[in-house]
């Protein structure tokens, strides 16, 4: 909401890079209306200068936004709608974790765009076994990825493993076409695409071949030590018990290890516990084991996307209440 003018303050930044300033803009100031929108304070620039007007803390606000965003701007080059969201919610709710969170890879650098995110960095950077918990779209999965590629060309591990269980919505792989890599490469396609988004794709397909980086399903783990590793389970919701602790009992020496998974989506049969669920039962408080739990607030896709995952929320809670009111 837009402060009354007789409680409005005017605070001014300058930028001298051109370059990074017309990134910050954007195409016909797109950038600056939406923070204009979402803050409620009033942009006006002239030259290199911006003057920001609203209220005390939204005029701050704002411009501790541009800020951040010009940072962004000089390092990137460029900034897209993510960008502008993300730093709202950085200085809005700014993390308890201090510190230089950026990880590079070949194509791009990635930094965390939330809180959470935030959190979820720093227990990698920290621990040996992390488990990001959370709905689709909260980047569990692809900055775990880019912390692998991150560590292996920094030469602190040696390879690095994706795998998923090949559980999907109720398919079974006999009747899918083509022969067993035909089969489960469709599960792991997502892992593929997280690669390619972080290192060219020669790279990509020399690594693999190498046997530097393995994208696997879970079933292929048994009976592995895995060392100097970085280890990735993604849809860890869709594992066993069983198949769960035979994940994580391949830890090695020099290795580290993420699960990650949403319990609002097993596509285990009826009755099949989680192995998830048990990890997060049997594990809870030990130490060199970090649990990051990601909400609606945490999705960093389309708009659409977090509102979604909203309005399944509440269908489910009142399911449950609705339920619970039974005799």
């Amino acid at each position: 909401m837009t402060a009354p003018w007789s409680q409005r303050t005017t605070v001014t930044r300058e930028f001298p890079d051109n370059a990074a300033l017309q990134a910050l803009f954007g195409p016909h100031n797109v950038n600056l209306e939406r923070i204009e929108h979402v803050l409620g304070v009033a942009l006006n620039t002239r030259g290199n200068t911006v003057a920001v007007s609203g209220s005390p803390q939204s005029a701050a606000e704002a411009g501790a936004v541009l800020d951040a965003l010009y940072a962004l701007a000089m390092r990137q080059g460029h900034l897209e709608t993510a960008d502008i969201d993300a730093a709202i919610r950085m200085t809005a709710h700014p993390p308890e974790i201090a510190g230089d969170l950026v990880l590079r890879t070949r194509k791009r650098h990635i930094a965390p765009r939330t809180p959470t995110q935030s959190t979820y960095l720093a227990a990698l950077e920290r621990d040996s076994l992390v488990f990001g918990l959370g709905p689709a779209g909260t980047g569990k999965t692809y900055l775990a990825v880019a912390k692998a590629v991150s560590m292996m060309l920094k030469g602190e591990v040696d390879r690095l493993i994706l795998s998923r269980p090949a559980v999907e919505a109720g398919e079974r792989l006999g009747f899918l076409p083509g022969d067993l890599k035909e089969k489960v490469d469709p599960y792991l396609r997502p892992l593929y695409d997280a690669l390619h988004d972080m290192l060219p794709g020669d790279q990509v397909m020399k690594k693999l071949a190498a046997g530097e980086i393995e994208v696997a399903p879970l079933a292929f783990m048994r009976g592995r030590t895995l060392s100097n590793s970085f280890v990735i389970l993604d849809e860890a919701q869709n594992t066993s018990s069983v198949q769960m602790k035979m994940f994580l009992t391949r830890l090695g020496e020099g290795s580290r290890m993420v699960i990650t998974g949403d319990l609002s989506q097993v596509d285990l049969p009826p009755g099949q516990r989680s192995g998830l669920r048990d990890a997060l039962d049997i594990l809870g408080g030990m130490d060199g084991v970090s649990f990051v739990t990601f909400t609606d607030r945490d999705v960093v896709r389309h708009d659409l996307v977090t509102r979604i995952v909203r309005a399944y929320d509440q269908a489910d809670r009142t399911r449950k209440a609705a339920s619970a009111e039974k005799p």
